[in-house]
């Protein structure tokens, strides 16, 4: 048995969700923040057997798009002197962790 942990956008955590769900795939959600942008993020937890692992991560890669974002950044040039100026960065996918588990019980 394997534990699927997915860090994902929120933008893309409804449809990630509930394709797995559809799929027979029981989901647990969590609200996270990621420390880059500080953005919100999701974190899907999922339970599975052995087999059923790479359907997984395909279900979850279909519905995770990457996609480019420009957001705001700081840069200090002197003491007290600060410019704002727009980034790109790349936004979305996935970050997907898969864990053995040991022991697994329904109460």
């Amino acid at each position: 048995m394997k534990l699927i942990m997915a860090i994902v956008s929120n933008d893309d955590a409804s449809s990630v969700s509930s394709s797995l769900t559809k799929h027979n795939f029981s989901v647990t959600r969590l609200a996270t923040t990621g420390g880059f942008l500080r953005a919100g993020n999701t974190t899907i937890i999922v339970g599975t057997e052995d087999e059923n692992v790479e359907k997984c991560i395909g279900i979850i890669g279909d519905e995770s798009k990457r996609r480019t974002e420009i957001v705001p950044s700081s840069a200090s040039y002197d003491v007290g002197r600060y410019a704002s100026f727009p980034v790109e960065v790349q936004v979305g996918g996935a970050t997907i962790f898969v864990i053995d588990v040991e022991q697994f019980k329904k109460l």
